[in-house]
């Protein structure tokens, strides 16, 4: 588990009053979300991220982002958008576009990229939905296919 560790790394990027723990450049001194806010919810890895190994360290990321950070944001297939941009900044390509996917009692958007990593090939899924003004992003990296959908099954989202 990394959650704490990924939200200070964020929150350490403030400047001046900003910079004490629970607040960052979108938080208040109280750790409250401003507009633009985004927080890690959980971050697992297989292995610590600073532990080097052969095959792909599988992890599992939940985030959720204010909406006010995507303005005209209206449904969970547009934050794909950006979201893409970044994937492909990483040098991840896309498998296929976003679509509609049911994990539990809810409805959300998927997208499933890939990144050749030397010899192995990195496989990132990632599941969003809003709620209550924030983009909920799910995503999980594997070595296999296989092995991202057995995170994913691991996963149940209950609720509007």
């Amino acid at each position: 588990m990394r959650t704490e560790e990924m939200n200070a790394q964020e929150e350490q990027s403030g400047t001046g009053d900003n910079a004490q723990i629970g607040a960052g450049p979108d938080r208040t001194a109280e750790g409250g979300c401003l507009s633009g806010c985004s927080t890690v919810l959980m971050a697992a890895f297989s292995r610590p991220p600073e532990a080097r190994g052969e095959d792909v360290n599988s992890s599992i990321l939940i985030a959720a982002e204010s909406v006010a950070k995507y303005p005209g944001l209206k449904d969970a297939a547009q934050y794909f958008g950006p979201l893409t941009e970044v994937a492909k900044a990483q040098g991840f390509s896309v498998d296929e576009e976003p679509y509609e996917f049911a994990l539990g009692s809810r409805n959300l958007v998927r997208g499933d990229f890939h990144k050749d990593v030397g010899s192995r090939v990195m496989r990132q899924s990632t599941l969003a939905f809003l709620s209550h003004g924030y983009v909920v992003s799910i995503t999980v990296i594997g070595g296999t296919e296989d092995e991202v959908e057995e995170l994913i099954d691991g996963v149940n989202v209950t609720g509007k």
